[in-house]
């Protein structure tokens, strides 16, 4: 017989809400704000070009430990100097404009609020995240039990280390977690290797192939309660009275 499922960790990015779309705008609205300043500096400037310097910059401070934040705003020095306005207090203006413009465009999927308000009736629900989209700025506040951005702690998922954080947070055993996000490897593989369930959510409907084994796979939350009823070791359906 299944152990009853006591508490849900989520992911976030991709999970609950399209960060791709929203950081995308956000870059957008980045170069759009240096068009108006200096067209012909910012001629030829993409999104494209702008996601690879922070990935540069990322790869470059892998081991250094930085905040997502402070990755963004060294991509954005960079971005000033390469276009020949090497200036401190311009970068740091489109840092804030991108973060601002990035958690306004911050979009819940459908699925996502009617699913966390009622399954936290019954659950401890949480948000396990790489990234660093606070639920008070995206519409979530007030519904989570716990919350764990894994760089705030010096890892990130798939390190078991995050997993255990959030068994912790969630107060109960590996047994009773259930982990629920968009990520063969820092998801599914990562929770799985801490020795707690995981489901994948796989809303685009994505090939697995990365070879890791999945012993759910959803694609959309509006699933996960008649699992829950039946693998969750709950025979009642969350969603009902």
């Amino acid at each position: 017989m299944a152990c009853t499922i006591r508490a849900i960790s989520f992911d976030g990015d991709g999970t609950l809400w399209d960060f791709e779309a929203a950081m995308r705008g956000a870059l957008a609205d980045v170069i759009a704000a240096l068009r108006q300043r200096d067209a012909a500096v910012a001629a030829g400037l993409t999104v494209e070009r702008l996601m690879a310097l922070r990935d540069e910059v990322a790869e470059e401070w892998r081991e250094r430990g930085a905040r997502l934040e402070e990755i963004r705003r060294e991509s954005f020095r960079r971005l000033v100097t390469e276009l020949g306005q090497p200036d401190g207090a311009l970068a740091d203006d489109l840092c804030r404009l991108y973060m601002a413009q990035r958690f306004a465009r911050i979009a819940l999927y459908p699925d996502v609020l009617p699913a966390l308000q009622t399954l936290r009736r019954r659950y401890r629900i949480g948000l396990l995240s790489n990234g660093n989209t606070y639920p008070e700025r995206c519409g979530l506040e007030g519904l989570f039990d716990f919350v764990v951005f894994a760089q705030e702690h010096g890892f990130l998922k798939p390190d078991p280390r995050a997993f255990a954080i959030a068994l912790q947070r969630a107060g109960c055993a590996r047994s009773e977690l259930l982990h629920v996000g968009d990520s063969l490897v820092n998801d599914v593989m990562g929770a799985q290797n801490a020795g707690i369930r995981a489901i994948w959510l796989n809303r685009a409907g994505l090939p697995n192939d990365e070879g890791i084994e999945v012993a759910c796979e959803m694609r959309t939350l509006v699933e996960l309660p008649a699992w829950l009823a039946h693998e969750g070791g709950n025979k009642e359906d969350p969603y009902g009275g």
